[in-house]
């Protein structure tokens, strides 16, 4: 054969090819373009980029034999071309052929060691396949790799609340105030945590006692019911319940939030939380974001609520630094106004909701011998008791689990 006719081939061979490709943006005539790439490879039986798009275009037409056939035949000629991969595992999932998938996503991991997208293709089998325990395994994995990839430690962490255990424990807080002759207080609480695949079960049970110039003017108990439900592979809600009859608590407390994790590490929440005191009641609008940010955890939130025909907004601000674990962290936290959140002062909302109030705290939290979870905690409250008159509160809060 002649030069010439070699190079009249290869532009015919070229021209052919763009043809497919544009019908496969345009038109979409995918059963055409499978006699056109047989036609290709009959002209330039050596051109392999006709076996991967005829391979792409029986794909398209749902002939999954006849795709699996040409896929596999270009990557045979071209192993690390990552789009021929990815059109291969993708078809293998779609099929439900997951141990074929696998196989093939190590290998495309050999090749591209830097690829997010089989990285989440692994996390994908794994899922499909139920295999809970080498999914957390390879996303610790992940993170020795990626220290500071946000999603993944989202993942991880979304994984670790998904592992059965048991917890139990206990919490106890002390506060003091610089107000003559007022307080201190306790609040002392015993919870059983249960998390399960499905989410967690927390019982409480608290004792709270107020006292004022060394006598008690003040306590009971409260009972209390949390869970944690998740309702999809990227969400979760929050459910929570509490009654007492005793006046140092609040007669009732309801709340419930949605929560959505989006990419790159980021979390929001909208929720609504509702209080019944002796004398109001009072419901509290909730919206909060999140975000990983390498080791750290920073999560703002929102409280909008009124009491009177008038608004008092309240803010929180949370920043976690993890280490080894979930369990293992230091924070920092502050805050603006009073919320249904506030454990320690909720008995007073009534009171405190239209006063000003500036938090900030520190805490540590650690887990010892993989069963022992303890955690200190120290926050001051600069708060007003009456308009433009305010007290100093320093609150100490002690931490103890047992992890079956």
């Amino acid at each position: 054969m002649s030069h010439q006719n070699l190079s009249a081939q290869k532009i015919d061979s070229d021209s052919l090819l763009r043809v497919i490709v544009k019908d496969m943006q345009t038109t979409k005539n995918y059963e055409k373009n499978i006699q056109r790439a047989l036609l290709g490879i009959k002209i330039a039986p050596t051109y392999v980029d006709y076996y991967l798009l005829l391979g792409r275009n029986y794909d398209l037409v749902k002939k999954n034999d006849s795709a699996r056939f040409y896929y596999k035949y270009y990557i045979g000629k071209s192993p690390a071309n990552d789009d021929a991969l990815n059109y291969l595992i993708n078809l293998e999932l779609e099929t439900k052929n997951y141990k074929e998938a696998e196989s093939i996503i190590d290998k495309a991991i050999e090749l591209h060691p830097e690829s997010k997208n089989f990285e989440q293709k692994k996390l994908t089998v794994l899922q499909l396949q139920k295999e809970q325990k080498r999914e957390y395994e390879y996303l610790k994995k992940l993170q020795l790799k990626n220290p500071n990839d946000d999603a993944v430690r989202q993942l991880i962490f979304q994984m670790e609340s998904k592992l059965k255990s048991d917890r139990m424990g206990s919490t106890y807080s002390y506060t003091t105030f610089d107000r003559k002759g007022y307080g201190p207080w306790h609040l002392l609480g015993f919870q059983y945590i249960r998390e399960r695949q499905w989410g967690s079960l927390t019982g409480h049970i608290n004792y709270a006692d107020r006292l004022s110039s060394g006598q008690s003017i003040a306590n009971g108990i409260q009972y209390e019911l949390e869970s944690y439900l998740f309702t999809g592979k990227n969400n979760y809600s929050y459910l929570g319940a509490a009654y007492s009859n005793d006046l140092v608590f609040p007669k009732l407390r309801l709340g419930y939030s949605f929560y959505h994790n989006f990419k790159k590490g980021w979390e929001g929440d909208l929720g609504i939380r509702y209080l019944k005191t002796q004398d109001n009641d009072f419901t509290t609008v909730v919206l909060g974001a999140g975000k990983y940010i390498g080791s750290y955890w920073i999560n703002l939130r929102t409280f909008i609520q009124s009491d009177n025909n008038n608004w008092y907004p309240a803010v929180s601000l949370n920043i976690r630094y993890y280490f080894e674990t979930r369990f293992d962290y230091v924070t920092l936290t502050s805050g603006y106004g009073s919320s249904p959140e506030e454990r320690t002062t909720l008995g007073q909302f009534n009171e405190r909701i239209s006063l000003d109030s500036y938090r900030m705290g520190a805490g540590y939290y650690k887990m010892f011998h993989k069963h022992y979870i303890a955690g200190l905690q120290v926050t001051y409250n600069k708060q007003e008791y009456v308009r433009n008159l305010t007290q100093n509160e320093l609150e100490l809060s002690l931490m103890l689990q047992y992890k079956f």
